[in-house]
């Protein structure tokens, strides 16, 4: 049996409940996931507000995700539970939370609940997600989806923003594959985990939403600042190996003559659970987080200046070089050594790896907390 000192563990903040109320409720939500015995819930206070924490115990912190890692934690509840790790993405989801180095604060029991669903549907549906990388055009299915030069692509009237956004995005084996950029795609999978979430438990603002996508596209900084939390800070980082099923998650290109590529500046992904984070571009195919780090370090052999002076990448040439590093144990590990760091801030190319210091998850949408605000003066939830 392992031991360990419990005072030399560091200790999560996990998930605070902005309701004393919540008490006896989360106890028992808990317990139907058989996980309750490895969770400390007691009231607490966090900043201004009175209300109830809920975090790993010292034991459990130490067993599911130490030192912050939960890379492995689908693994180890698959050989716990004796289930596959896919029909335990919503313990995997609320365990890897509860072992946050930065407390996750909700309003109510209900919108945690909700954020915990929202995760795995976008955690879901990354993993159906098929496109075609193109960082100059995009095509959407032309029935539920018109091009408008200053609106963005809008949903057809009478369409369903649900299915709208299955369809360009989750072709299955048969289906049209249409093109998008890698962080148009990432709106697209959140919006579908948010529309989902939102006709369940709060209607009119799933309605305010389809609306909303039927007048103009929100998208970019615009769809950061109304769809998006982030959480960790450059003061502040996140443990490179934290995640949880449905961040959002950026990865930088740290070489800055291939960051030139229009479309390799970095990649933005979701992290869908299991250790695995999505690929957009290639079927039914998933990036470990070494893999993703060693694809986009060898980008700069990759990259080249067309005859117009415009960089473009090779992306076989990246996976031949791939391949020769994955056979070289040293050289491995050295270019893990090198990416797996916290990135240098935006326009800065000195000594930071790939990793970055934050991650994003989505805003609240029940009724009673939703603090989604769409622009458009008709339409503030």
């Amino acid at each position: 049996m392992s031991t360990f000192s419990v005072d030399s563990l560091p200790t999560p903040e996990g998930v605070f409940i902005e309701d004393p109320r919540a008490l006896d409720s989360a106890t028992g939500w808990l317990a139907l996931d058989s996980i309750r015995t490895w969770i400390e819930i007691e009231p607490s206070h966090h900043e201004a507000s009175s209300g109830v924490r809920l975090r790993l115990t010292p034991e459990a912190f130490a067993r599911w995700t130490p030192q912050y890692n939960t890379l492995m934690l689908a693994d180890q509840l698959e050989q716990h539970f004796g289930k596959p790790a896919e029909e335990l993405l919503e313990q995997e989801t609320l365990l890897a939370m509860l072992a946050s180095p930065k407390c996750f604060v909700y309003p109510s029991l209900l919108e945690w609940e909700s954020s915990t669903k929202i995760r795995t549907n976008i955690a879901r549906a990354a993993s159906k997600t098929f496109l075609a990388f193109d960082a100059y055009g995009a095509e959407r299915p032309e029935e539920y989806w018109t091009y408008d030069e200053e609106r963005g692509f809008i949903v057809n009237s009478g369409k369903s923003l649900i299915e709208a956004l299955r369809l360009a995005t989750q072709p299955g084996q048969h289906g049209t594959v249409y093109s998008f950029s890698c962080y148009r795609a990432t709106e697209y999978v959140v919006a579908l985990g948010v529309a989902e979430e939102a006709l369940r438990v709060h209607p009119s603002l799933y309605r305010k939403l389809e609306a909303q996508a039927q007048r103009r596209a929100i998208r970019s900084r615009e769809f950061h600042d109304v769809f998006m939390i982030e959480y960790g800070s450059r003061q502040q980082p996140l443990p490179e190996s934290y995640y949880v099923p449905g961040d959002r998650v950026w990865f930088k290109n740290p070489d800055p003559a291939s960051a030139e590529a229009l479309g390799f500046e970095g990649s933005w992904l979701f992290y869908m659970g299991r250790g695995v984070f999505s690929d957009f571009w290639k079927r039914d195919k998933s990036f470990t987080l070494d893999r993703k780090c060693l694809e986009i370090y060898h980008w700069r052999h990759g990259a080249y200046q067309d005859p117009e002076g415009i960089w473009r990448m090779d992306e076989k040439r990246v996976q031949e070089h791939m391949r020769k590093t994955e056979q070289d144990p040293i050289e491995h590990t050295r270019v893990l050594n090198a990416m797996r760091k916290i990135q240098d801030g935006p326009g800065i190319y000195a000594d930071g790896g790939c990793i970055d210091a934050s991650r994003e998850y989505t805003r609240f949408v029940r009724p009673e907390s939703s603090n989604i605000e769409l622009k458009d003066a008709q339409d503030v939830v």
